[in-house]
């Protein structure tokens, strides 16, 4: 049904990451599993929005979260919006879909004193393995990057006269994120001690760290300080922006940091803030 071409499309004319990609392949190929198992429908022409609502129906009573549902529904949306493009179909039945409300997940994030704790208090072993670990934790609790900004970092996307570092987010977006004196010196130092000159995060060998390396050396390191149970690099991020908002930081300043296209995607972390709050509206006042 037209899905390579497609695909094809999204990563060399829109440029799409890797990651993106897999996504929108593993949503495809479970729409079309769908029709073909149910409706025995294999031509794209024949696809209507009442088959796509029956599939985002199948979809939510296995249990897939509105959130998900939601990525695939943009998922087609995309896909016959470039069917229409290249005249493969006359109409798009997405038009007529609604997405499902979704519930909002306040974030997960690592309270202060545990940071603090992890970053000041535990002693990393002296290895570059050791120091590496804990400028992996320190950059992403300090700019509140992602995990796919962390990899792609390199020693020329540091400003050093401006205190600043270059990062390539979501669909090839750059923005400059601003960098504390003492983490940008232990970035020059790391670098310069284990002479690295292109991309800041490799391992012993100067080989690419994988992402779920990254995510083995996250888990470890925030395993020795909370309980919590996901730990993620994302937590990280989730973390960065909770602290930021707590210590009084402009909302709009920490939507410019994290890369995101709207401020609704920054305001889900007010709700940690609003429960600070009422905690301690609740522990100061007479009456409260």
């Amino acid at each position: 049904m037209h899905k390579e071409k497609f695909l094809n499309f999204l990563e060399f004319e829109k440029r799409y990451s890797k990651h993106t990609l897999i996504s929108y392949q593993t949503d495809l190929t479970q729409f079309h599993l769908f029709l073909s198992t149910e409706y025995d429908i294999s031509n794209v022409k024949e696809i209507t929005h009442h088959l796509i609502r029956g599939w985002i129906a199948t979809l939510l009573e296995s249990g897939i979260t509105a959130r998900s549902v939601n990525r695939k529904i943009t998922t087609l949306k995309s896909y016959f919006k470039f069917l229409i493009q290249e005249d493969i179909v006359s109409e798009n039945p997405t038009r007529k879909i609604i997405s499902p409300k979704k519930s909002k997940k306040i974030p997960v994030f690592v309270e202060k004193s545990k940071m603090d704790s992890l970053l000041s208090e535990i002693e990393f072993p002296d290895s570059f393995e050791g120091e590496r670990d804990k400028l992996i934790i320190d950059v992403f609790y300090m700019t509140g990057i992602r995990l796919s900004e962390l990899l792609s970092l390199k020693i020329n996307d540091i400003d050093q006269p401006n205190q600043t570092i270059k990062v390539l987010g979501k669909r090839n977006k750059e923005r400059i994120i601003p960098l504390s004196i003492n983490l940008l010196n232990d970035i020059l130092i790391f670098s310069e001690k284990h002479k690295i000159n292109n991309y800041i995060f490799v391992n012993f060998e100067g080989k690419n760290l994988s992402s779920k390396k990254v995510y083995i050396i996250v888990n470890k390191c925030l395993s020795m300080v909370s309980s919590i149970e996901k730990k993620s690099p994302h937590v990280l991020r989730h973390t960065f922006a909770t602290h930021m908002l707590n210590n009084g930081a402009d909302i709009n300043a920490i939507k410019e940091i994290l890369g995101h296209s709207n401020l609704s995607a920054t305001q889900v972390y007010t709700h940690n803030t609003i429960d600070r709050l009422k905690n301690i509206y609740k522990q100061a006042h007479p009456r409260a």
